[in-house]
């Protein structure tokens, strides 16, 4: 027991730690976005590297909820089993939440701010690629929450969003 709950605390510093290098890696790959434009593999690589950042540190914080409510953490909470009773479902809500406030920051980068009018536009153009992405993220939340992730599920869920970056630089080099 004792070793399962100092996994569960490894899991969330590792956790805190990853999200805060995340965060200097996020701000560094959208301060260098331009110059990145001028290499196509450089920006394919730093989008894939992006996207596989984003769906580990889901499946890491995932897994240390799992780990909470399964080790007891929560017992006086009533409603802590929830997510765990019902994976699909909160999968399909945290990848809708995820795709929505990634298009959202997206717009806010490239327009400078966010035009309400251009929104149906943009949720259209980005329509191929969040879905990609969003099955992705759907697949990694619910086989970490029903705890039957397995390396292959890895391997699946990894070769979509390499697939999501090959289309996501195929759209920019549309676009522009």
């Amino acid at each position: 027991m004792l070793d399962e709950k100092y996994r569960a605390v490894l899991l969330g510093l590792a956790f805190l730690i990853l999200l805060m290098l995340s965060y200097i890696a996020n701000t560094a790959f959208f301060n260098t976005l331009s110059v990145l434009f001028e290499n196509q593999l450089l920006v394919f690589s730093m989008i894939f590297i992006n996207n596989v950042i984003v769906v580990s540190l889901i499946l890491l914080g995932m897994t240390f909820y799992v780990d909470l409510v399964v080790l007891g953490f929560f017992k006086r909470e009533k409603y802590a089993n929830v997510v765990l009773e019902h994976p699909r479902t909160f999968a399909v809500v945290f990848a809708l939440i995820v795709l929505f406030l990634s298009i959202l920051r997206g717009a806010n980068l490239f327009l400078g701010r966010i035009i309400v009018e251009a929104l149906p536009t943009i949720f259209l153009v980005s329509a191929p690629i969040g879905i990609i992405e969003g099955y992705g993220i759907y697949l990694t939340i619910r086989k970490t929450l029903s705890r039957t992730i397995a390396v292959k599920d890895l391997v699946c869920i990894y070769g979509i969003f390499f697939i999501a970056a090959l289309i996501e630089v195929g759209f920019i080099n549309i676009l522009r």
